[in-house]
């Protein structure tokens, strides 16, 4: 694995996680991760973050959790991130 590209992770659910963690044990560069917004969950309808988010949080790697692929500052900030790939685990389907 070259740790030296720079890494955009999109994924959202539990077993998305160990993929990230693999990443992040191979000392790969995430620049971020990209995951869904969090959602009101339980009888309490309290918002919960997704376990990526959770994990990435845990590791210090910023965070997007966009509502529209297609905004102008999601794009932006991808663009800023300056990946050399996009690693996607679960993710919605993305626009060109």
């Amino acid at each position: 694995m070259n740790s030296q590209l720079k890494i955009v992770f999109f994924g959202t659910p539990d077993f998305a996680v160990h993929i990230l963690d693999y990443l992040v044990k191979k000392n790969c560069t995430i620049t971020g991760v990209v995951t869904a917004p969090d959602k009101e969950a339980g009888r309490g309808r309290q918002k919960r973050e997704s376990a990526i988010k959770t994990y990435a949080k845990s590791k210090s790697i910023p965070v997007l959790q966009p509502l529209n692929l297609k905004e102008e500052t999601f794009v932006q900030t991808l663009q800023n991130w300056n990946a050399d790939v996009f690693v996607v685990v679960a993710f919605r389907m993305l626009p060109e």
